[in-house]
């Protein structure tokens, strides 16, 4: 407890500017939402997506949609985390679905925080860990950290399985692995980087063991020594290949569910998903979008989200560069590879990288560097840009989020 206190102490800056720019965001949406006599709360808990998690919440799964061109847009496409903690909160409190799934995303969004906090923390200090704490909170997308949407519960559990793989609490992050695949598809980013970095403990592990073997004994208090050595290390094998074996269980578990209710094990999840016209394509329906953009008129949404893809690849080199620990780079790889080659819902492919928060540890740490007056500006500027643009994609925008 202590411990805990110490931590929630040491983050509550960052953890305070990240509530004030949420709130001020929430504000500015609210204020222009009565304006044009909408009610703020309805459009967070019950726009697009959110509908449907909410109408699973309440009914389950089963509902379809048949488009006019014959193609077929299932639930079973939304995984089942999110409307299950709905319903397990209704049930509990007197609160209406969309009102307990915006409980569920601010909570998430604020546990999120936290573990990037404590990441950033571990990695490159207080400084470097509000900054990015900031710089997450006031992304253009950030307005979906607010909504009946699932992507705060992702990175909530994404990051806390990651900062588990970094102080090596390898059961932790195999539990907090599984819940991640199973609130969103691309939570299998999350277990990838869990089975990578064990592999590669695993390996180090090895190696150092090979250098000991090659040492001659020298005395029975040495021998003890290395074989009180080699139990504890027997231990750690077993909890870090545990939690290797259970961080893909809930993706692969849903996966196989929706596979066996539809009649095809294997194929039948992914069938669901063409239904919504979403397919990994290495890219080439994404780039025939930024073809169309570049070539004709496009809508706002469209074009940022082509910007905000490309500045994600560089970010992406920036982040190679910087040498961070394998767990990150492969989350944060899996996750871009997975934006940048699917193909479906372009406008959607900045929501799709909320959870990368990795992608920021760059610019944190450059915010860091700076000095404090263009640090400011900076925070100034993304700030106009995520309140302005959060308001338009929720009352403007005549495309889904």
């Amino acid at each position: 407890m202590p411990r805990l206190h110490s931590a929630l102490r040491r983050a509550a800056p960052a953890l305070g500017l990240f509530a004030a720019a949420r709130l001020t965001g929430l504000l500015v949406m609210a204020g222009w939402a009565w304006r044009i006599d909408r009610p703020p709360r309805r459009t967070l808990a019950r726009s697009w997506d959110s509908d449907w998690y909410m109408l699973i919440a309440e009914h389950g799964y089963g509902r379809t949609l048949t488009w006019p061109d014959g193609a077929v847009q299932s639930d079973l496409a939304f995984f089942p985390l999110y409307p299950g903690l709905i319903r397990a909160v209704t049930a509990v409190l007197p609160v209406t679905s969309g009102s307990a799934g915006l409980l569920i995303s601010w909570a998430g969004a604020a546990t999120a925080a936290l573990g990037i906090y404590a990441i950033g923390e571990l990695l490159y200090g207080r400084r470097a860990a509000t900054a990015l704490v900031l710089l997450w909170g006031l992304l253009p997308h950030s307005i979906v950290l607010s909504m009946a949407y699932t992507e705060p519960v992702l990175t909530a559990f994404a990051a806390w399985s990651l900062y588990a793989v970094l102080t090596g609490r390898w059961l932790w992050a195999g539990a907090l692995s599984a819940l991640a695949g199973l609130a969103r598809p691309n939570g299998i980013a999350v277990a990838a980087a869990v089975l990578a970095a064990a592999g590669y403990s695993a390996l180090k592990a090895r190696g150092d063991a090979r250098g000991e073997a090659r040492e001659r004994d020298r005395g029975k208090a040495r021998e003890r020594g290395r074989e009180r050595r080699q139990e504890k290390t027997w231990g750690k094998h077993r909890r870090l290949w545990a939690g290797a074996v259970l961080a893909p269980a809930g993706w692969c578990a849903y996966v196989l569910y929706v596979g066996f209710r539809t009649g095809d094990p294997l194929g039948g999840y992914f069938a669901v998903q063409r239904g919504w016209t979403s397919k990994f394509d290495f890219g080439v329906g994404a780039l025939r979008v930024v073809r169309d953009i570049v070539l004709r008129p496009a809508l706002l949404p469209m074009v940022l989200a082509m910007l905000i893809v490309a500045a994600s690849v560089v970010l992406f080199a920036l982040l190679v560069l910087a040498r961070p620990p394998v767990a990150l780079l492969v989350y944060t790889g899996v996750l871009v590879l997975i934006t940048v080659g699917g193909s479906g819902f372009f406008e959607s492919k900045p929501r799709f990288l909320l959870p990368a928060f990795p992608l920021l540890l760059p610019l944190a740490r450059a915010m860091t560097k700076a000095r404090p007056g263009a640090a400011a500006l900076v925070t100034v500027a993304l700030a106009g840009l995520s309140f302005a643009y959060g308001t338009y994609l929720l009352m403007l925008s005549p495309i889904a989020l």
